[in-house]
């Protein structure tokens, strides 16, 4: 069973800077293409923030987060990172890391959460203006 664990969330002012984590496990890092998604306050449903593919390093970023949040990954390290700059108050969330098999990643693919398998326990970003 594939495992993913995030960490780096916290508490930080409004344009401040994060770095989030997922550290996976129990499976060929390598072969997964992975992505981040957030929930809000309130358990509201996980929103797409941004996806890196298994092959090729191809990225795609929500419009919300573009220009302000990276997605990169270490197959050395079998991490998944998530670079995030200019925070605001609306990105505080529940950043959860999910992954999946040799899933295409495009502008219409690999950017719900039905599509991924594999889910860490999240790490909490709280942004305070």
């Amino acid at each position: 069973q594939v495992q993913l664990v995030e960490s780096g969330g916290g508490s930080v002012q409004a344009g401040d800077s994060l770095r989030l984590s997922c550290v996976v496990s129990r499976g060929t890092f390598s072969s997964y293409s992975m992505a981040w998604f957030r929930q809000g306050p309130g358990g509201t449903d996980r929103e797409f923030v941004a996806a890196i593919s298994w092959i090729g390093g191809h990225t795609y970023h929500a419009d919300s987060v573009q220009g302000r949040f990276t997605v990169s990954r270490d197959n050395a390290k079998n991490t998944l990172y998530l670079e995030m700059n200019s925070l605001s108050t609306e990105d505080t969330g529940v950043y959860v890391c999910a992954g999946q098999y040799e899933l295409k990643i495009t502008f219409y693919s690999g950017i719900t959460a039905r599509e991924y398998q594999y889910w860490g326990q999240g790490t909490q970003v709280t942004v305070s203006s």
